[in-house]
């Protein structure tokens, strides 16, 4: 077993740094209710974010649930494990049940198809505890993060590591030099488990390790998109910026785009025309190896991007939240609405029979007029949601609140029918025949006109 599961901590008192977020999540625990918000953990990955979750349910004595990336986690996968877990009571008789959702911002994709709106029902529902993980926090749709209480898990100091590190060493029987314990600790860049498995990589085969043997199994680590942003605003020299480019796992026009999407936070107009030209040259010779397939050209559009934009910039660097470009959010929205239009005429076309041609070129503006005349009669017909009778009412706050109305008004008429029917009474002519002193002659007759009458009725 690798040291980083071996030594995983068990309660919060042996969690690694991060001391403010586990005071939060303390906190959050002892005082939680049906009415708290889930918990989001954040923050790069190997900082202790899992285990802190873990650690929490067992000083609270808390069952776990978990569901991670490794789950395929549709709708249903998610509503029959954390879903049903998030309203039932333990069966094992701790107080309550910790849901812990992992690598919740890698809810993308055909596998995860419906998890992020199963969550959120989930949340909206959810009778014990939840925390969510994530390494991103704006990986997370923006509703979800509105719907949770969020908790920063920031990098480890290398001061911090190092104590961890000389603990697995004597734990484990095997002299290290500081050196070595100290090169460990700041090339790990403050992720915790990548120093304990570069120590473990080391320590393999040997008694006593010394600083010489540790570079070998120093952390491969790749630069985000965001470090390369954020050198580029600052005073980052020439070389280190390429540097930086080569080690961000993107292509150059993804990586122009970040650029682009980020070049107004510039000081000063002339800035950002000057780095608006530079993204324009880049384009150029971008566009020359997409036509020529002359990869090499990439060189020349990067150093553009990047040196030309730094040059610009004049390193002052950035104050503000660094934006993913503004086409992807837009190329999102269509996309949704799309979805939408097509699953909203599918719907009336099969209910109507009708080609979803025919009833787009013919007769969707006569629908619309009918939607608008009467939405509640076509959502009770149709089972619209909100988005897709907002596609025909084009108010989006109407919608949901017509949607609300009908479920309000659903919810009643369930209960309406659960209340227990009063008995009645019978009445002295509908008493047993068997009964002494009972005729049956008259009670026979009036039976058979009710018969005929409700026989006639019927027709």
């Amino acid at each position: 077993m690798d040291w980083a599961e071996k030594y995983r901590p068990v309660r919060l008192e042996d969690i690694v740094g991060n001391t403010s977020a586990i005071r939060q999540m303390v906190a959050w625990a002892t005082n939680w209710t049906n009415k708290s918000k889930p918990l989001l953990l954040y923050g790069k990955p190997g900082i202790g974010k899992t285990s802190s979750a873990y650690a929490l349910a067992h000083d609270m004595g808390w069952e776990v649930i978990e569901l991670n990336a490794s789950d395929q986690r549709t709708a249903a996968v998610i509503e029959r494990i954390a879903g049903v877990g998030s309203i039932t009571a333990s069966l094992t008789g701790s107080g309550r049940k910790l849901i812990v959702l992992d690598e919740a911002d890698n809810l993308q994709g055909t596998a995860d198809r419906g998890g992020a709106k199963a969550i959120i029902d989930c949340i909206r529902k959810a009778q014990q505890p939840m925390i969510l993980i994530a390494n991103d926090l704006y990986g997370l749709s923006p509703e979800l993060r509105f719907r949770c209480e969020t908790v920063q898990f920031k990098a480890i100091p290398a001061r911090s590591i190092g104590p961890r590190l000389k603990y697995l060493c004597a734990a484990e029987k095997i002299t290290c030099s500081e050196a070595a314990i100290h090169s460990i600790a700041e090339s790990a860049e403050g992720d915790l488990r990548s120093a304990v498995n570069m120590l473990y990589a080391s320590a393999i085969g040997r008694d006593r390790l010394e600083d010489l043997q540790v570079h070998t199994s120093q952390k491969d680590e790749r630069v985000s998109i965001f470090s390369l942003i954020t050198a580029i605003f600052h005073k980052t020299s020439d070389e280190d910026l390429m540097r930086l480019s080569y080690d961000v796992d993107d292509t150059p026009e993804t990586i122009e785009q970040w650029v682009e999407g980020n070049v107004h936070l510039m000081p000063t107009p002339f800035a950002v025309a000057e780095g608006y030209r530079c993204l324009s040259r880049a384009d150029e010779y971008l566009g020359y190896t997409y036509r020529r397939q002359y990869h090499t050209l990439w060189r020349y559009a990067t150093a553009l991007m990047l040196l030309g934009v730094a040059d610009a910039a004049g390193g002052k660097g950035i104050h503000t939240r660094i934006m993913p470009p503004e086409r992807w959010q837009k190329m999102s929205t269509a996309k949704k609405q799309k979805a939408i239009r097509i699953m909203t005429l599918n719907k009336i076309a099969s209910t109507m029979h009708i080609p979803q041609n025919t009833l787009r070129e013919n007769y969707l503006d006569i629908f619309s007029l009918l939607v608008e005349h009467d939405p509640a009669t076509y959502v009770r017909e149709l089972i619209f949601d909100a988005d897709q009778l907002n596609f025909f009412l084009h108010d989006k706050a109407r919608s949901q609140e017509i949607i609300k109305s009908l479920l309000s008004e659903g919810k009643a008429g369930k209960e309406q029918e659960k209340k227990p029917k009063k008995e009645k009474v019978p009445k002295p002519d509908q008493r047993d025949p068997d009964e002494p002193g009972a005729v049956s002659g008259p009670v026979e007759k009036k039976l058979s006109s009710r018969s005929q009458s409700t026989l006639f009725d019927g027709f």
